[in-house]
C-alpha cells in the first residue's frame, strides 16, 4: 500500500463482523452494524506540540484497535477499503 498518513492520523483495515451470532443465526448485509474493530496499516509519525515537540503516537501498523463506530474517513485504495482517523479517535489496543 503506498499510502502514508500524516500528523497523529492512522490507516485503519476494518476487521469484518461476524456472519452468526452465537446462537446460530446468519445475519444479513443490512442487519451488521458498522466494524469498530480493525488493523493499523500504517502510522503516522505523531503531532508537533505548541511547543514544537513531536509527540510520538503509541500505536503502530500491525496493532489491533478498537475505534469510534463514526470516527474517521473511508477510502478505498486497491480495491480494498480503510479508514483513516487520528489516533485521539482510538479507543484501545487489542492484546493477546
Amino acid at each position: 500500500m503506498n499510502l502514508q498518513p500524516l500528523e497523529d492520523r492512522v490507516v485503519i483495515r476494518a476487521v469484518a463482523p461476524m456472519e452468526q451470532t452465537k446462537g446460530g443465526i446468519y445475519l444479513p448485509d443490512t442487519a451488521k452494524e458498522k466494524p469498530q474493530e480493525g488493523e493499523i496499516m500504517a502510522a503516522g509519525p505523531g503531532k508537533y506540540s505548541n511547543t514544537g515537540e513531536l509527540l510520538k503516537m503509541t500505536v503502530k501498523a500491525g496493532d489491533h484497535v478498537i475505534y469510534g463506530k463514526y470516527s474517521g474517513t473511508e477510502i478505498t485504495v486497491d480495491g480494498e477499503e480503510y479508514v483513516i482517523m487520528r489516533e485521539s479517535d482510538i479507543y484501545a489496543l487489542i492484546t493477546k
